[in-house]
């Protein structure tokens, strides 16, 4: 097993421990930005940084991801819970942490079963449209906070956008000031100087000119009084039908992360040549979220983005996560009062700038170009997200995950293949449906595993193929089952009743290239009979043209 903080070394201590202070940086306006969009207080956010964010260090294989909550989980917090308790509220926080303690139950019930695989389910279009439609929902509220204007951030999405449109006559000139020139300053940093912090930047700077103009009195909100102290031990208490109430939301939350942790972890760890294992990611999220539960925060998961500054800051360890928890620390026991006079206008447009790449729109143009049905997928996710809820999102998103496998699964490619020159001596290639392999031979390949998609797909391609010969001239059929690894009942019974087609037209069947396993498919199904296997085509084209 990888020792924790694997890859430190006396040389590379230096370079992490400075990435952890750039860590801290990007971190700590994001996550009290995010509490609001969960609609917790900013501790909430801010207590993710230490326990979770150390135990999570400490057990992932990954060397680089960094956990914590991101955009798109606050936001399916706020949903979830915002219809079981009031945002704010002394409940709604106990919710909060409940889920995120069902969510670590999840991860380590997939860890244990070995089961990340169902997280494959969620394709890239299921995740673009899912992910969008909450972003979109978090940028009215965020839009809204930019301009000063009141409305129900945990309302329904058309309710957000009627409140910020009748509201724009009540628009604060000075946070709007305020939140044009952050996201100015955001923008240009992000492309001409990444390196820089710039949402500290913008978070200090909105803060020394609210304080030294008084700017909270010309109307221009502000974080308020942050408690102060480290983090305490806690349980949710609350009766079992609630924790049931939570479920499906936790159930999404977990495949949410678990598609892009995974994806995130593999793809750092190929990128610089560290292992990483699949199971042991899924268990340091479920201590991760269990500890978050347990801590007073809320569901964590993969910080893409964090990630990605990490790397480009040159780290390759767990370092500046441990480096960013002990800062968040330090900063709740001795600096919270140097976070009551943050203007909402600059935490707005921070979280703003930061979700816009979760919108997906070069994303959904790709898919317009590319596959116009993996456009719908995405575009439906993306609209049932928005306008119906974040649950009945991700269940259309497995509906709609289902359909797609099920509509590529029920056209496999079926070929016909025939040889050029003397059969047996030739390379077999495709060949128009119709075409003999040899006199009275026909060979045809299916490639997938045959079952309740595409047994009687399977079954009228055969038979299209002899029928557009000329009568009369096939006597032979052979399936060459090299792509064949499985075949299930209801696919069986399609195959069985092919073969009784072949008997009336009396065409005798034989295999060829049969995987052993498929072998002993075929015959405890008892669809083999009275076949013959043949080990290449060739052997097949042979016998049965002599």
């Amino acid at each position: 097993m990888q020792k924790p903080l694997a890859g430190l070394t006396r040389k590379n201590v230096g370079r992490e421990l400075t990435a952890g202070v750039t860590l801290l940086a990007i971190a700590i306006p994001l996550n009290i930005g995010y509490a609001q969009i969960a609609g917790l207080p900013p501790t909430a956010g801010l207590y993710a940084l230490i326990v979770p964010t150390i135990v999570y260090a400490l057990v992932v294989s990954s060397r680089q991801v960094v956990a914590s909550p991101d955009a798109a989980a606050a936001a399916l917090v706020a949903s979830s819970i915002g219809g079981l308790a009031a945002a704010g509220s002394a409940d709604y926080a106990t919710l909060a942490l409940a889920q995120a303690i069902l969510c670590g139950a999840m991860f380590l019930l997939l860890a244990f079963f070995k089961l990340g695989f169902l997280a494959n389910f969620l394709s890239k279009p299921i995740l673009v449209g899912f992910v969008g439609g909450l972003a979109l929902d978090i940028l009215v509220s965020q839009i809204a906070k930019m301009l000063g204007v009141k409305i129900d951030s945990g309302g329904e999405f058309v309710d957000k956008v009627v409140g910020l449109v009748t509201g724009l006559g009540t628009t604060n000139l000075i946070s709007l000031a305020i939140s044009v020139v952050a996201v100015v300053i955001l923008l240009l940093g992000k492309r001409f100087a990444r390196a820089i912090p710039w949402a500290l930047v913008v978070l200090v700077a909105a803060t020394i000119a609210v304080v030294l103009a008084d700017l909270d009195d010309a109307g221009v909100s502000v974080l308020g009084e942050v408690p102060a102290g480290p983090p305490a031990l806690t349980w949710p208490v609350i009766d079992w039908a609630t924790w049931l109430l939570l479920i499906p939301s936790a159930i999404a939350l977990t495949l949410v992360t678990t598609a892009e942790g995974l994806l995130v972890s593999r793809s750092y760890g190929e990128k610089r040549g560290y292992p990483t294992s699949p199971n042991r990611d899924l268990f340091a999220f479920g201590l991760g979220n269990i500890a978050a539960g347990a801590s007073g925060s809320f569901a964590v998961g993969s910080s893409t983005s964090r990630t990605a500054a990490m790397d480009q800051a040159g780290s390759r360890t767990q370092l500046p996560s441990l480096v960013l928890a002990v800062g968040t620390l330090l900063l709740l026991l001795f600096g919270t009062a140097l976070l009551a006079d943050i203007p909402s206008p600059a935490i707005g447009a921070i979280v703003g700038v930061a979700i816009l790449p979760l919108l997906g729109i070069r994303d959904f143009a790709m898919l317009w170009r590319v596959d116009r049905f993996e456009f719908a997928i995405g575009a439906v996710c993306f609209l049932v997200t928005l306008f119906v809820g974040s649950i009945p999102g991700i269940v259309v998103a497995f509906v709609l995950a289902l359909i797609n496998l099920a509509k590529r699964a029920a056209n496999p490619a079926i070929d016909v293949l025939r040889g050029d020159g003397e059969p047996g001596d030739s390379l077999l290639e495709q060949a128009p449906t119709g075409e003999t392999t040899a006199p009275g031979v026909i060979v045809v390949r299916l490639a997938a595993p045959l079952f309740f998609a595409n047994g009687s797909v399977f079954s009228d391609a055969v038979k299209t193929a002899i029928g557009a010969a000329p009568a009369g001239q096939v006597h032979h059929l052979v399936i060459d089952m090299e792509a064949v690894t499985d075949i299930d009942v209801t696919g069986a019974e399609a195959f069985e009743s092919l073969t009784r087609w072949l008997t009336d037209q009396q065409i005798s069947l034989a295999f060829s290239r049969v995987r052993p396993e498929a072998l002993a498919r075929l015959d405890s199904l008892g669809l083999r009979g009275d076949a013959r296997v043949y080990d290449t085509n060739r052997a097949a084209l042979a016998a049965l043209a002599a």
